[in-house]
């Protein structure tokens, strides 16, 4: 098992208020993505928190931490995506 947490932009959780669809999530379109600025200043943070750049594909920016009870981090043009292990030192515990 493990902790997931998945960050949007504001106006995705509206949409999604708005829309009550049970899938909503399933379709990209439905996200707002971050813009340039939003996505250049997680990625900061990130580098901040000490995160590390591990790979950069199709899918957005994978950071990795030290830590292991850090977790990984996926950051898209849409999303911000943290798990991390089901254990009591983990920072979402």
């Amino acid at each position: 098992m493990s902790y997931n947490i998945q960050i949007f932009r504001i106006e995705t959780k509206e949409r999604k208020q708005k829309l009550n669809s049970e899938d909503f999530f399933e379709n990209d379109e439905n996200l707002v993505p971050f813009t340039d600025q939003q996505f250049q200043e997680l990625k900061e943070r990130l580098l901040q928190y000490g995160y590390h750049l591990t790979k950069e594909d199709e899918y957005g920016l994978h950071f990795n931490h030290e830590d292991e009870d850090y977790g990984m981090v996926l950051l898209t043009s849409h999303g911000l995506y943290f798990t991390a292990g089901w254990n009591h030192n983990s920072i979402f515990e």
